[in-house]
């Protein structure tokens, strides 16, 4: 018998002070059996940092050809393709070509990716926006992550400051290409 994805109920106070947004969010999302606190913490986190109303959660790990997020015009085209991990080189010129936009939000450790995978898309890919997170940081902030995730978050310059019960973390994003 196959596991099934367990469901968070999110309630997020988006302030993007460098993009002008203040939403209040509330919503379903789902993690997949194999994936970690970390990993949905990072799609929040994505979902966040890239915000439009238009803006969707992808089965995920489930469906291997779907983004983690992904922005779709009205006639269903692709805009913004959005990545969370560290991808292969293969990976992110295949989802390259599938849309206007894409951007990866990387986590980890990164350093193996960094040597290997980086160097071969850094200047190939044109329409291809990084932004990595720190790990020690995103590892305390998604530990004994609740099902009903409650978190105000702000975004101001490079860094995201979330505050959950637990109390306020700080992640500093640091750019490897692009911008939001």
């Amino acid at each position: 018998m196959a596991l099934s994805a367990t469901p968070y109920k999110v309630e997020l106070n988006l302030t993007d002070l460098d993009r002008g947004v203040y939403e209040t969010l509330r919503f379903t999302m789902a993690r997949h059996p194999s994936e970690t606190e970390e990993r949905l913490a990072a799609r929040l986190l994505a979902y966040a940092l890239w915000y439009d109303e238009s803006l969707t959660f992808g089965r995920g790990l489930s469906d291997v050809d779907e983004p983690a997020l992904s922005q779709k015009s009205l006639d269903g085209r692709v805009l913004h393709w959005i990545e969370v991990g560290q991808p292969d080189a293969e990976r992110l010129v295949w989802c390259s070509r599938r849309t206007e936009r894409l951007s990866l939000l990387v986590y980890g450790n990164r350093r193996g990716w960094e040597t290997k995978v980086w160097p071969a898309v850094a200047t190939t890919l044109d329409n291809l926006n990084v932004a990595a997170l720190p790990q020690q940081e995103l590892a305390e902030l998604a530990q004994d992550l609740p099902r009903s995730i409650d978190w105000t978050l702000m975004i101001s310059e490079d860094t995201v400051f979330v505050t959950d019960a637990e109390g306020q973390h700080e992640l500093t994003l640091e750019w490897l290409k692009g911008d939001r």
